[in-house]
């Protein structure tokens, strides 16, 4: 390995068609630190499954770089995504009254599985090449994927890799400055094929993070223009201070939030919109605005995009718990496009997954919006049901205040999106399940068994068939659009549960 690295070639690694956000932030971090080190990327998501190997072969063999820097953003074979509906064949599977309809989601079900597992062996396949390649050459690995399951990645790869787990600014710096001083918390496999573990022991100043320079980024990634239709993703923040039982991000990012400056972050989201037409911003944070200091600085960022007379439409994942009418009135006024969060309507489910909001506190929030000027403005309920501790009478409850919101804001406007708890290894979460037997100790995060995919995608019964039975009925007798067919299965529910009956049927017979 040269003591000094002159170039770098960065691999997106396949995945459906999204920004890639964080590698591009990590390549023009080492762009602004060591202007003489050449990079490229490379975006395996926009290249023909059959060329993937052959290209970047090329990509190799033309710029022969001392480090190739892999990105790795999905591993957990249940994680629903545009590609494919593990939800939909799960459900179908085990509650479709039609035989045809569950025959068919096995068959799914075994394509999925194959996907994924195919999908892991290739992408390890890609780092033997560079290893076969490029003898002399580092290896860095990344992602929010690698970030849950590092320790797993870095006994699959090759020699003299730095498997990356959470923020990669400062341990990729320490790459590119030759690894004398290793940095940021990562695995590292040496020469000899030993696993050596840093933890995380500080975090990153994300002060050191100004605005991106789009020019140079296109000038190493000219499929740039390729994203500039759809939703770029911007970071304002890193750090979340909750414990939400079934969350890694306090994990993954520290518990401590750090801030970008407001300015940097407003003017990167004016080059996107006056120089490259971008018009659409998802704010990437684990949440946008949470605590009363971080809603400060959201409020510090809208007043800059405003200043600058920025025209788009931005959202992200957002907590109104310190919202107030000024601020609501400025979100909506900068563009805001739609209102996403986590909901559930009782505050006993809050409290048992730990999310560490006041439900009456939302509902306010809500008003708030209206009484600033909400139009249409979508607003997106991402409901975590059935989640540990869920009854017949907390999902009514839910469902008493999403008819709240319809009234509020209209009906078309509200949409409940059904998700389920995927358990996520080391969360509080997995911890509870593995004290009630509903997981069994040493259990395999990463198995390709359908009949553990199946439960670390939670939705027990009695509770998981009525659901199921819900959204199928709401699937077959609607469109298939997913916003229209979360508000049916909402009603289709309601009525199962309250008609004579509805709820005892659910309880065990004694």
């Amino acid at each position: 390995m040269p003591r000094t690295v002159q170039s770098v070639l960065y691999v997106r690694l396949p995945v459906w068609k999204i920004y890639p956000g964080g590698v591009i932030y990590v390549a023009d971090f080492i762009h602004k630190q060591r202007p003489d080190v050449r990079q490229e990327l490379l975006d395996m998501a926009l290249v023909p499954p059959s060329r993937r190997m052959a290209v970047l072969r090329q990509r190799i063999e033309a710029l022969k770089p001392d480090v190739v820097a892999f990105s790795w953003r999905n591993m957990q074979t249940f994680g629903p995504h545009p590609e494919n509906d593990a939800l939909d064949v799960v459900m179908n599977f085990d509650h479709s009254p039609n035989p045809m309809r569950r025959i068919k989601a096995a068959w799914d079900a075994v394509g999925i599985i194959w996907d994924y597992a195919a999908s892991r062996w290739r992408n390890f396949g890609y780092m033997r090449l560079v290893r076969k390649l490029m003898p002399d050459t580092r290896i860095v690995v990344g992602g929010t994927a690698v970030s849950i399951f590092g320790k797993y990645v870095a006994r699959k790869c090759p020699t003299d890799t730095v498997v990356v787990v959470g923020e990669g600014e400062e341990a990729m710096l320490a790459v590119v400055d030759g690894f004398d001083k290793p940095a940021g918390h990562h695995y590292y496999k040496d020469s000899q094929g030993q696993v050596v573990h840093r933890p995380a022991e500080e975090n990153f100043d994300l002060a050191r993070l100004t605005a991106v320079d789009f020019a140079y980024v296109e000038s190493i990634f000219p499929e740039f223009r390729d994203y500039l239709d759809g939703y770029i993703g911007v970071h304002t923040k890193r750090g979340c201070p909750f414990q939400c039982h079934f969350c890694l991000y306090n994990k993954i990012e520290g518990a401590r939030q750090r801030f970008r400056d407001p300015a940097e972050v407003a003017k990167e989201v004016e080059a996107l919109n006056k120089v490259y037409g971008v018009k659409y911003i998802w704010f990437t944070d684990a949440q946008f605005c949470s605590t009363l200091r971080s809603t400060h600085h959201v409020e510090a960022i809208l007043d800059e995009m405003m200043a600058r007379a920025v025209k788009v439409n931005w959202t992200g994942y957002l907590r109104l718990n310190h919202l107030n009418a000024e601020i609501a009135r400025k979100m909506l006024k900068s563009g805001l496009i739609s209102i996403d969060l986590s909901f559930t309507g009782t505050q006993d489910i809050i409290d048992s997954l730990t999310l560490g909001y006041d439900l009456d506190q939302q509902m306010e929030a809500f008003n708030l919006f209206k009484e600033a000027g909400h139009t249409d403005q979508q607003i997106k309920l991402y409901m975590p049901l059935n989640a540990p501790g869920e009854t017949p009478a907390t999902l009514l409850a839910t469902i008493d205040r999403i008819k709240e919101l319809y009234r509020m804001f209209g009906r078309d406007n509200v949409l409940p999106f059904i998700f389920f708890i995927g358990i996520q290894p080391n969360t509080p979460v997995e911890k509870r399940l593995l004290s009630e037997g509903y997981l069994k100790p040493g259990y395999d995060p990463l198995t390709l068994n359908p009949f553990v995919i199946k439960k670390l995608l939670y939705n027990p019964d009695p509770l998981g068939k009525m659901i199921a039975q819900a959204y199928l009925e709401a699937m077959d007798t609607h469109s298939p659009n997913s916003d229209y067919i979360g508000r049916a299965t909402m009603e289709i529910l309601e009525k199962r549960l309250r008609r004579p009956g509805g709820e005892t049927e659910l309880l065990p017979a004694l």
